[in-house]
């Protein structure tokens, strides 16, 4: 199968400006709805910058998250004076909600203002607008809870997984919350809203990567070929009342729990977000869907007819050079060769379909078996 890197259109409706922690699934549904893009992310790597016409350095990093006081200057120098048909903001944004509304006074953002943001990665505001709109939502609290082994912790405005620790093993500090535990089967919502509905691109089965360090670090998604219609209709009408309260516009997700109690919301987040490779298409590309939503205008939603993954390969002990590999096709987020991992770092994206969720994964974990053995000395 070809990767989302390759899924590219030659021609040019505008230019876009893509700024996120990591921009190169932006970057590659630009190209798929026959955009140009321009990137500023923390990585600037190989495959972002087949993508891009241009690619920056995001001022920030990992672990302090991105400066708001360089983004828009960043974004300006993309620019170079050009003409910019919108501004699109990946993952980092919603630790730094102030800086969002700041860009859209000086370039044409497409995507969801500081209040919309705030308004759903706030855990108080969340919960009692699930509480209003009578969506089940698990509870919260800043003081530590009695029963610790039935909580976890989170960083207020973050997303991913990487932020979740358990709460009888992180220490908690400013800007943390605990959120009671829901335990079943996770399940994750692409929409497109247009500030009052919610329209389903469709759904994922998520699983982590669990480290000594991040217990529900992200792993991967698998796109599912179908939902039972009820519990569609149900999420949607759910998702709906949720936009309509803070005026979500564009791609967002949504996380649920599925348990023995039923669909239990767990967060928002307000952003294209980490299944958009999975759920791109070349027939109806998200990124103009995104774009037409943001306007309100109608658009297109895909369909499909088989499932596909996506998982991320993480070095499970240092590397010390990275070797030179022949990257697959079914590869994305590629190490470049000469680089130091330490352990726990990602090394790449892989894609993989199947006739369900279940074989996509399956055939996933199988190629990253397969292809971890390039930097792990291991004889193939």
């Amino acid at each position: 199968m070809r990767s989302p890197l390759h899924e590219t259109s030659q021609s040019s409706a505008g230019l876009l400006l893509i700024a996120s922690v990591s921009g190169r699934a932006l970057a590659a549904a630009a190209r798929c709805a026959g955009y140009r893009a321009r990137v500023a992310d923390f990585f600037c790597d190989d495959d972002t910058k087949a993508l891009a016409e241009r690619t920056s350095l995001l001022p920030g990093d990992l672990r302090a998250g991105i400066d708001p006081a360089a983004v828009l200057d960043t974004l300006r120098s993309l620019a170079d004076g050009d003409e910019v048909s919108a501004v699109i903001l990946g993952s980092g944004f919603e630790r730094i909600p102030e800086v969002v509304d700041e860009i859209a006074r000086h370039l044409p953002l497409a995507g969801n203002r500081t209040a919309a943001i705030r308004r759903v990665k706030d855990p108080l505001t969340l919960a009692e607008d699930c509480a209003a709109l009578g969506i089940p939502h698990p509870k919260f609290r800043f003081e530590p809870p009695p029963d610790p082994e039935n909580w976890v912790v989170k960083a207020i405005g973050s997303a991913g997984g990487a932020h979740v620790g358990r709460a009888e093993k992180t220490p908690i500090g400013h800007g943390r919350y605990f959120q009671q535990l829901v335990r079943g089967t996770s399940l994750s919502a692409l929409f497109l809203a247009d500030g009052s509905e919610a329209r389903m691109v469709g759904f994922s089965r998520q699983w982590t990567s669990p480290s000594p360090t991040a217990p529900y670090r992200y792993g991967g998604a698998a796109r599912l070929r179908r939902l039972d219609c009820a519990d569609v209709e149900m999420i949607a009408d759910r998702l709906s009342g949720l936009a309509e309260k803070a005026g979500l516009v564009g791609l967002c997700s949504a996380d649920f729990i599925c348990s023995s109690e039923g669909w239990c919301l767990i967060e928002i987040n307000p952003r294209p977000g980490a299944t958009l490779d999975i759920f791109d298409s070349a027939e109806a590309p998200l990124m103009e869907a995104h774009l037409r939503a943001c306007r309100g205008e109608e658009f297109i939603l895909p369909r499909f007819a088989d499932s596909m993954a996506s998982m991320i390969a993480y070095a499970a002990r240092p590397v010390e050079s990275f070797p030179a590999i022949v990257w697959p096709e079914w590869t994305a987020d590629r190490q470049p060769s000469g680089t130091r991992l330490m352990a726990g770092d990602p090394v790449c994206t892989i894609f993989a379909r199947g006739p369900s969720a279940a074989s996509a994964r399956r055939r996933a974990g199988a190629l990253a078996a397969k292809l971890e053995r390039h930097w792990t000395g291991v004889p193939t």
